[in-house]
């Protein structure tokens, strides 16, 4: 059977799919298309110049293997990258560039020159056919504003978002900082931004992303040193959006890059949408001209929503989910859950489940049954305080001994899994945790939680110790 450009490149991607991330394969194989195979040369077309510099390298051993595999040891990768050119137009322009086996191919002309006149080509922030690979929002459609109910706790958030949203980097809520408690609605509310955003910008690039992945993201890229190319992609989103800002506390390289990315989109009209759970005045360990930044549009607080919101949003999420439900019900859960949102709709979906499972008629009782129990359970916010006080109560020691200088050892141990279950149940930094636990630097908190760490897999007692705090304070 005679061989194809296309059976060569599906058998190299059924080997390349075996040896790789599922999500890496749909990203870097997946938009790639077989164009020719001549000489023992499989010409592939790639999205952008971006791209083949991407799988040149991280997966340049992979492609000659699984290429060796199928054309042997003379085999050439020639890749064709497609970009839009520079003169408005969209007819498309090839260069081609060979693969890893430099050595035994020289490189071929490019068929429209690189070193044209225009500016755009020259611009540092802009990676040329990147336009080219689609950027997923990563937003959930079911967080829209039609389900985020207006009341006086979230009036001026809601609104807000929703100008946001008519006009995103047109207002002078750039950047758009919602802040407050767990449960209370940041998430939702910055993903109905989002939603509302592409449904009517769909040509705008949106994107939803937590700080935690952020910072992720920017800690792999300077370990494969692309820091540029990680910078260059945040600069070309529209909205960009990013859920737990807090989260950078303490972290001085993501805030630094992300003290760029910010002032490149600010500048450019773009939007930045941020969340977080304390206001710009009370966040720790976030630099100075970060904060300042941050105050420079509106920051709006979410607050504990009052009981008739509260009747409002069960009732809603009642409607939606197609469920009747008693109106005496519905109030007495909202008179007794009054933290957040979350809690709230957790009660309710307990109270339809416990119905529709056992068989039980909904009534006052069953509800007051699922309260009772909901709350009891409900994982309490654990503070700093909280830890050392649960700490020194179990070593039978007063919370200023354990914060004491001392070097013994029991006292030294009792600290450093205060600092380790302060980091484990806490969004606290580690400068933080190390200046509320007796004043020391986050080098210390950091050496503690890796020695409770070691010890919990090497000393019997030790993990005695570490699993009868964690039933304490998972209470």
């Amino acid at each position: 059977m005679e061989l194809t450009a296309e059976t060569v490149w599906k058998n190299c991607l059924s080997f390349i799919k075996d040896n790789i991330q599922p999500q890496a394969y749909k990203t870097w194989f997946e938009p790639i298309v077989a164009v020719k195979l001549t000489d023992n040369a499989l010409s592939i077309q790639v999205p952008s110049k971006f791209f083949y510099e991407w799988l040149e390298e991280h997966y340049v051993k992979i492609l000659k293997v699984s290429l060796t595999k199928e054309l042997g040891e003379t085999a050439k990768l020639v890749y064709v990258i497609k970009m839009e050119n520079t003169y408005g137009n969209k007819q498309p322009f090839t260069e081609k560039i060979p693969s890893s086996n430099r050595s035994a191919m020289k490189s071929q002309d490019v068929d429209v020159p690189l070193n044209n006149k225009n500016p755009e080509l020259r611009n540092p922030f802009v990676i040329p056919g990147i336009r080219n690979v689609k950027i997923e929002s990563q937003l959930n459609p079911n967080y829209s504003f039609e389900n985020f109910l207006e009341g006086d706790s979230n009036r001026l958030a809601r609104n807000a978002g929703l100008a946001v949203a008519n006009k995103p980097g047109g207002t002078s809520f750039n950047p758009l900082l919602i802040f407050g408690g767990v449960g209370l609605g940041k998430t939702h509310l910055a993903h109905a931004i989002g939603v509302d955003i592409k449904d009517k910008y769909p040509e705008k690039t949106v994107l939803y992303i937590s700080a935690e992945k952020f910072t992720q993201q920017y800690i792999d890229s300077v370990k494969k040193n692309n820091r540029n190319d990680f910078i260059h992609f945040y600069q070309i989103i529209d909205v960009l959006i990013i859920d737990d800002v807090q989260f950078l506390s303490g972290k001085s390289g993501t805030q630094d890059v992300f003290f760029h990315i910010f002032n490149h989109l600010h500048q450019n009209g773009k939007q930045v949408i941020l969340t977080s759970d304390k206001a710009p005045v009370d966040m720790q360990d976030i630099e100075q001209r970060l904060l300042s930044r941050f105050k420079w549009g509106l920051s709006a607080e979410l607050q504990s929503p009052d009981f008739e919101t509260r009747v409002s949003i069960l009732k809603n999420k009642l409607y939606r989910d197609g469920v009747e439900m008693p109106d005496d019900i519905i109030e007495y859960v909202a008179k007794h859950i009054k933290t957040n949102v979350r809690e709230l709709e957790g009660a309710i979906i307990s109270l339809i489940a416990q119905s529709s499972f056992n068989k039980k008629e909904i009534t006052i009782s069953l509800a007051k049954e699922i309260v009772e129990k909901f709350v009891k359970n409900t994982k309490r916010e654990v503070s700093i305080d909280y830890i050392q006080k649960v700490v020194s109560d179990y070593f039978q020691m007063d919370v200023s001994t354990l914060q004491s200088k001392t070097r013994k050892r029991h006292i030294v141990q009792a600290r450093q899994l205060a600092m380790f279950f302060a980091k484990k149940y806490t969004k606290a930094s580690l400068a933080s945790i190390g200046s509320q636990i007796g004043k020391r630097d986050h080098a210390t908190v950091l050496h503690a939680c890796k020695t409770v760490d070691n010890l919990s897999s090497t000393d019997k007692q030790f993990r005695k110790y570490v699993e009868d705090l964690s039933k304490k304070l998972s209470i």
